[in-house]
């Protein structure tokens, strides 16, 4: 099966009710872990990259390799996602080496840091869409800034000033056309995500249950959702690593949100602390050993 479009896994989850994970990648072994979970899993896929993936990897060395997923992995429909696109020039890049979704990140300026004005956001994400759909290409948007509401952390001291605000949302899905909008709900990039287990007070999962209200076809997208499990922690700090006690979302919040819409899932932490985990675990129990 060829690479298939964001569109159409997300169009699938909706009629079945399910949610599409979207996981970072930059390098082989990544590949190869998250399709064998799809395989087992018998699982449609999206597999995404950072600009910061795509300058480590090469984009022709990263192409590739998705070429040989798809051949080795026929029967797993995969979609192959530029993340966070700061600019349209980022986002006609991929679309011209054979990504068939992108992200068009207008919440925030170029620089990847500033929040930026809702006229700029849409501006720009109403560009690269008509770029995108020309060629056959998905497009997602996000509107809020992402970050944690408890630190502020991406979002300014008022975190919660830059939530999604479900007026907005209506009006930017219509005049932008986009395929799935990313909303912001409090979660934040990394492992460090909360400093006790989440509730209401610094997620607000009630944003998308009210989005959803308002916009009942459009597909949902969570950032952020790695649920940064106790147990890989454990193992990391076991064989010899220092990461302080942290929670991610919890698995039964991301299931509200797929019963409210929201169709794809972004992973990338979680995979990060499993292959660390490992790694460190080889390295303590085998030093004998150097063949990768």
């Amino acid at each position: 099966m060829p690479l298939v479009t964001m569109r159409q896994l997300l169009d699938e989850a909706a009629k079945g009710g399910y949610g599409v994970g979207a996981f970072n990648v930059n390098n082989m072994e990544q590949i190869q872990a998250i399709m064998e979970a799809a395989r087992e899993t018998r699982s449609p896929v999206i597999i995404q990259v950072s600009r910061g993936a795509r300058k480590y990897s090469n984009d022709r060395f990263l192409f590739h390799l998705m070429l040989a997923a798809v051949e080795l992995y026929p029967e797993i429909p995969v979609a192959l996602h530029q993340d966070h696109g700061n600019s349209p020039e980022t986002c006609r890049s991929a679309i011209e080496m054979g990504f068939t979704s992108v992200m068009m990140d207008g919440s925030l300026l170029e620089d990847g840091k500033t929040p930026a004005s809702y006229e700029y956001n849409l501006q720009v994400t109403r560009q690269v869409v008509e770029m995108a759909h020309a060629r056959g290409v998905s497009v997602e948007g996000e509107l809020g800034v992402l970050g944690g509401i408890e630190d502020g952390h991406g979002a300014g001291v008022d975190a919660m000033a830059h939530l999604t605000d479900p007026d907005q949302a209506v009006d930017f899905v219509e005049r932008t056309g986009v395929d799935a909008l990313a909303v912001a709900i409090g979660t934040s990039h990394g492992a460090y995500k909360f400093s006790r287990k989440p509730d209401g007070a610094i997620l607000a999962m009630d944003r998308i249950l009210e989005i959803h209200k308002r916009l009942p076809n459009t597909h949902l997208v969570m950032h952020g959702s790695s649920s940064v499990p106790q147990e890989l922690q454990d193992i990391i700090n076991q064989y010899g690593g220092k990461i302080k006690p942290t929670w991610g979302v919890p698995i039964e919040e991301i299931q509200l949100g797929i019963q409210h819409g929201v169709r794809k899932i972004n992973v990338d932490t979680d995979n990060r602390l499993a292959m660390t985990g490992a790694i460190r675990k080889v390295f303590f129990e085998m030093p004998e050993e150097f063949d990768p």
